[in-house]
């Protein structure tokens, strides 16, 4: 996390083989609390990004979003964001 205001906001790199992606989220405080289940903010953006790579490739997720996007792109988002919360 790089800011703990609100939003938070957070930098993200993702790794996989010999190349690397960066990606500076944003989470509301409401969302956080909305979608957190009692997790950490880490916890949830982690949960986030593997939910996302299940999906798709690091090459194709924005380098600047707020999680409030992802269900635009992926509506069963806030369904299974539990599962990777666990």
């Amino acid at each position: 996390m790089i800011d703990d205001g609100d939003p938070l906001i957070f930098e993200v790199n993702v790794r996989e083989a010999a190349s690397e992606t960066r990606h500076r989220v944003t989470l509301s405080q409401r969302d956080f609390e909305r979608l957190g289940g009692g997790a950490g903010a880490e916890k949830l953006i982690d949960a986030a990004f593997r939910f996302l790579l299940d999906r798709e490739a690091k090459e194709s997720i924005l380098a600047r979003f707020d999680v409030s996007v992802i269900s635009g792109y992926f509506p069963d988002f806030e369904q299974k964001l539990p599962h990777y919360l666990a």
